[in-house]
């Protein structure tokens, strides 16, 4: 195949280094290198598990990118989502490379770059649908999917070992809310042309059927608006999702009801789509939350984000009495239109609970689909493609493995189909598919400011102190002597309440008066071995008592 006076190669070996977005939902990056060019397709961040303490992200280790930072051409970004575009202004600065991406795409980064200050040491590019980039030896074309948000693209990355087609987060939607369907003409196309690899969207691989059109929740708004004439409504969604935003204020304006935008991240993308004509709202529709109180409640209708129960959105704030200008009453109706992401079950029934007991009205049946292929659907792509090899991506171990079922399905053979595992590094030729090193690779977790400062063994130090709190003793040795002059002060955090256990705090003062007499006659002089001793038998006469294990802290001052 003749491309741009590019002529495929046969015994060309391109590595694919994916460095996140495996083993989970999130943190989605993966490098193509081909002699001295790499180009990065995505950058995203997860959100942290209930076990990282304290952490606000977690980004991906980048370790291997800055080690070759001379051959990175650029990042190529498949749509605008936090776990494609998150991690962006953290990796920047370490790796200044220009960024690649459709319209609405290229807004949202811009509008992180902002915040970041980088927006002018970064170089941005938008690509329209059908269009292609030169970056190095590859050629990437960008072609139209669709998604939960606007502006999705699959990537069909030409390289010198062939076709490489990446296809971002897809669903096919026949009747999408805003553009157009899925370029199903092109993957045909490039499925004629003979295509070597296929990195296909895992996350609903276990489901199966097809997923329904965006359109079909824009109907089920309708009927709940029309069944609720007299309540106040209030509709909890992803802030990214606009084509949902737009049928929430298609049937707002249908039924005569104003509509406010409340949560930073809702305010922020739906201006950024509403500039660039990705959502139309009449005139008049939107008002501003202090506006609310000149309209009856049953005229109008509250956008929020906090669809996944996070503690600090806008309708957990509602549901916990803490938000400043709007209070649930009995009677709202409030809809979820969302369903939780694995992991935050727990936090959205939490706030459902809280609304039900302020008297609203919860709904959350039929009133969100998802933007992830089901089952036929990536048949249906494995079918037009033809990929001589499957390399599922996208997901828990256990969507690559739903999805490596199916591509054996369609007719791709077995030894043809690799999961891989985050820093892996995979040669492909047109013979030959396999994993031939690894690379570091895992997560940075970022906490307030500091990024990557929080390891293992702070959080399992966080941990501790959350499990089993912590006590400090504070004492006071004379200089050269080392005689006792102070203290032992017990000081005591999360562990038990001083005030009510005065015998044990009593008794553990003796233990540790003991323990530095002890260290004394022996003429131990070295401090840090005096706090081993405190802390040993402090520690030993508590799990004796308790069955507990604090953290414990000695503090020895020292007088002249």
């Amino acid at each position: 195949m003749k491309q741009q006076g590019k002529k495929q190669n046969t015994e060309a070996k391109v590595k694919i280094i994916p460095l996140g977005g495996l083993e989970q939902i999130g943190m989605n990056i993966t490098a193509f290198e081909y002699e001295d060019n790499i180009i990065i397709v995505d950058c995203g961040l997860a959100f942290p598990s209930d076990d990282m303490l304290g952490i606000d992200l977690v980004i991906p280790d980048v370790t291997y990118l800055k080690q070759n930072a001379d051959k990175i051409k650029g990042f190529v970004i498949t749509h605008g989502h936090e776990d494609h575009i998150g991690a962006l202004p953290y990796i920047l600065p370490q790796i200044n490379a220009p960024v690649y991406g459709t319209k609405l795409t290229i807004a949202l980064i811009d509008n992180k770059l902002k915040e970041h200050n980088l927006l002018r040491s970064t170089k941005r590019k938008v690509v329209k649908h059908g269009q292609s980039i030169n970056l190095g030896c590859f050629r990437i074309e960008f072609i139209k999917t669709n998604h939960s948000i606007a502006d999705a693209s699959a990537l069909a990355i030409f390289t010198p070992a062939g076709i490489i087609l990446h296809t971002g987060d897809f669903k096919i939607d026949y009747t999408p809310v805003f553009g157009d369907s899925i370029d199903l003409q092109r993957f045909a196309e490039l499925g004629k042309k003979g295509v070597l690899a296929l990195m296909c969207d895992s996350t609903n691989a276990i489901r199966p059927g097809f997923t329904a059109s965006e359109k079909t929740v824009g109907k089920t708004f309708d009927g709940i608006f029309a069944d609720h004439k007299n309540k106040r409504i209030i509709v909890a969604t992803f802030a990214s999702n606009v084509d949902r935003v737009q049928q929430i204020i298609n049937s707002a304006y249908k039924y005569g009801r104003k509509v406010v935008v409340e949560g930073r991240s809702m305010v922020n993308v739906i201006g950024t789509a509403s500039e660039l004509g990705y959502i139309k709202i009449p005139e008049g529709t939107l008002i501003d939350i202090d506006q609310l109180k000149s309209y009856p409640d049953e005229k109008t209708v509250i956008i929020s984000t906090g669809s996944q129960g996070e503690a600090m959105a806008a309708l957990s704030r509602m549901a916990a009495s803490i938000h400043k200008k709007i209070s649930i009453k009995p009677g709202d109706v409030v809809i979820f239109s969302s369903t939780p992401i694995p992991g935050n079950e727990k936090a959205v029934s939490k706030v459902i609970n809280e609304l039900s007991i302020k008297g609203a009205e919860v709904i959350f049946q039929d009133t969100h689909v998802s933007g992830h292929a089901c089952q036929e659907e990536i048949k249906l792509i494995y079918s037009l493609l033809r990929p001589r090899y499957a390399l599922p991506v996208h997901g828990e171990y256990r969507h690559l493995m739903a999805q490596k079922g199916l591509a054996e399905a369609v007719g791709i053979p077995k030894e043809n189909i690799l999961l891989m595992s985050s820093g892996d590094v995979v040669e492909i030729c047109n013979e030959s598919c396999k994993v031939v090193d690894h690379v570091q690779s895992g997560a940075i977790l970022v906490d307030g400011l500091g990024v990557g400062d929080v390891g293992n063994i702070v959080l399992r130090d966080r941990q501790n102190l959350a499990q089993n709190g912590i006590i400090i003793v504070v004492l006071t040795l004379e200089k050269y002597s080392n005689q006792l002059l102070a203290g032992p002060d017990i000081v005591s955090r999360g562990f038990v309440y001083v005030r009510e256990s005065e015998d044990l705090m009593e008794q553990a003062r003796k233990i540790v008066v003991e323990a530095v007499d002890d260290c004394l006659e022996r003429h131990v002089s070295d401090w840090g071995k005096i706090k081993n001793i405190i802390r040993d038998s402090l520690s030993d006469f508590l799990w004796k008592k308790m069955k507990r294990n604090p953290m414990i802290l000695p503090i020895i001052m020292e007088v002249e």
